[in-house]
């Protein structure tokens, strides 16, 4: 079940536009990754965007839509829960829950079986049934 289709879909549009921001030369050497990097050299090329055709550098104009923002791809606000009493907070019809990863087995099957009666979407539920760890 999907909601805000209408705010994913504008989010997904201006992603179409957004250029793949890669790492300076990473493309040339197998040992530099292409996770962004901000390039800092004072006669950077990239930096000072000297060349066409230089990959482009992230810049603040490229966000996304404000109201797309903290979106869960299923359309649900993406909300951290420590405990069964931070779900009263929340409304199972607009927000969905991620379990945090410090909370233990005993108490995240607690917290599943409360979202699941309150219907909330639980985005990272990982409860085992049985008291094996494999």
């Amino acid at each position: 079940m999907t909601i805000n289709k209408e705010i994913l879909a504008l989010r997904e549009k201006i992603n179409e536009k957004r250029p793949d921001f890669v790492r300076q030369e990473s493309w040339r050497y197998v040992r530099i990754h292409k996770a962004w990097r901000k390039p800092k050299g004072i006669d950077n090329h990239q930096r000072k965007q000297k060349f066409r055709g230089r990959p482009g550098l992230v810049k603040v104009g490229y966000g996304g839509p404000k109201v797309a923002r903290g979106l869960h791809p299923s359309g649900f606000t993406d909300n951290l829960i420590h405990n069964v009493a931070d779900l009263q907070k929340l409304n199972p019809k607009t927000d969905g829950v991620r379990i945090a990863h410090g909370v233990g087995q005993k108490k995240r099957v607690e917290i599943v079986t409360v979202a699941v009666q309150k219907k909330f979407k639980v985005f990272n539920a990982r409860v085992r049934t049985s008291g094996s760890k494999s």
